[in-house]
């Protein structure tokens, strides 16, 4: 079997469309869309329709659930702009979305962690920044689902993949849409991809045992960042152009 993970779309319709048209080529049996769907500085609207019309399995990420539950007050600038461009057929395919969702047989997708949407899972963030989490760290994050065969995250962005003593493989396939981003939270951080590609993966089942695979997919990206100069967020443009905050 063979299984495509994308993440963190962030409204980047130009980024996902490549992307797909790519997986179109990996013969896989079925696509998992891991969340934080719409909310950046590019099309939350049009990249909603696509997402919709493309009925793929898809989980809520903390995006999702910030854009229903908080008031546009209390929203960051990629909520608020995608607050601003959905309707409510959008927000109700969106309520919609489960937090944790069993793909086949063994293979668990979600956000950030199966129990928390904004948990880091493969990395770990400290007073110094953000490193690569230790197995430790993973297995205790996870807790009961540590022995699930196939583990499919996002929330970072950042394409990673980790072997478990129990073996299972934790596998994130990056970011479709926003290749580099700053947080503050719990310390002030960066996550960077370094280029500006469109990133998702495949995991390959082959004798009970799976695989990734990371890809890495040319778009144009200056069309995206474009958008979000327009939408008066140099900082999403710079990001979308060089991979970097």
């Amino acid at each position: 079997m063979r299984i495509a993970a994308i993440s963190d779309v962030h409204g980047n319709l130009t980024a996902l469309d490549a992307v797909m048209a790519d997986i179109g080529n990996q013969n896989v049996d079925v696509v998992v869309n891991l969340g934080d769907l719409l909310s950046g500085a590019v099309q939350p609207r049009e990249t909603a329709d696509r997402l919709m019309d493309l009925e793929l399995q898809t989980v809520r990420g903390n995006h999702e659930r910030q854009l229903l539950t908080l008031p546009p007050d209390r929203m960051g600038l990629s909520d608020r702009h995608a607050h601003e461009a959905i309707t409510a057929r959008h927000r109700q395919w969106l309520a919609g979305l489960p937090l944790t969702l069993e793909v086949t047989d063994g293979v668990l997708a979600f956000h950030g962690s199966p129990t928390d949407d904004r948990t880091y899972l493969l990395e770990t963030v400290e007073v110094s920044g953000a490193r690569p989490a230790t197995a430790e760290e993973v297995t205790e994050r996870l807790g009961p689902f540590a022995d699930t065969p196939l583990l499919l995250c996002g929330h970072t962005h950042l394409q990673r993949s980790m072997r478990l003593l129990t073996g299972a493989l934790v596998l994130n396939p990056g970011s479709v849409g926003w290749p580099a981003y700053d947080d503050d939270h719990p310390h002030p951080h960066v996550m960077e991809a370094g280029t500006p590609h469109g990133r998702y993966a495949v995991a390959t089942r082959t004798d009970g045992r799976w695989t990734g695979e990371f890809r890495a997919v040319e778009y144009d990206w200056e069309r995206a960042a474009a958008i979000a100069e327009a939408t008066q967020r140099p900082d999403v443009a710079r990001a979308l152009r060089t991979g970097r905050v």
